[in-house]
């Protein structure tokens, strides 16, 4: 029997829009989660909170604090805890490459998307380095820029 030809649908759960405003997105890696069954009934129902999450790498694995994904509201006495650590899954070599980076000072690991990817949980997690207060203006008038810009064109393309 031949394998699915279709391309995965990737749907996103939730953003980390904080990410990209308060962080220079250095580079990214998508990466599985080990979750429970009512974990995943949660994250069906699109409940998840990115907002104070952070990875780290301890032993040589990728995990993940702070992510909270509330109760499953039809679970029983075997319902996951809301916040707990988890482990990412991704190849050892990137870890590796990743953990001399961290290492580094002012670099840091953050959860950017949490989506799905077919049936399969998947996390965007970029290797990031703070910005300061004047990267963080000069970002938003690049945004502003681009919004101008767009309106203008739009503007200009509409007939009269």
């Amino acid at each position: 029997m031949a394998a699915d030809s279709r391309p995965r649908e990737r749907r996103s759960i939730a953003r980390n829009k904080r990410a990209t405003h308060e962080y220079l997105i250095l580079d990214e890696l998508e990466v599985g989660i080990v979750l429970r069954g009512t974990e995943v009934k949660s994250l069906r129902a699109g409940r998840v909170s990115l907002q104070e999450a952070f990875c780290f790498i301890k032993d040589g694995e990728l995990r993940i604090m702070q992510m909270h994904i509330p109760e499953y509201a039809q679970g029983n006495i075997h319902n996951h805890a809301p916040v707990r650590d988890r482990v990412l899954l991704a190849k050892k070599r990137e870890v590796a490459k990743w953990n001399k980076t961290v290492r580094e000072k002012g670099t840091t690991l953050i959860p950017m998307e949490i989506f799905w990817d077919g049936s399969l949980v998947k996390l965007r997690v970029g290797l990031a380095r703070g910005k300061k207060l004047h990267d963080k203006r000069q970002s938003k008038r690049e945004k502003d820029d681009r919004r101008d810009m767009d309106r203008a064109m739009k503007s200009a393309r509409r007939p009269d």
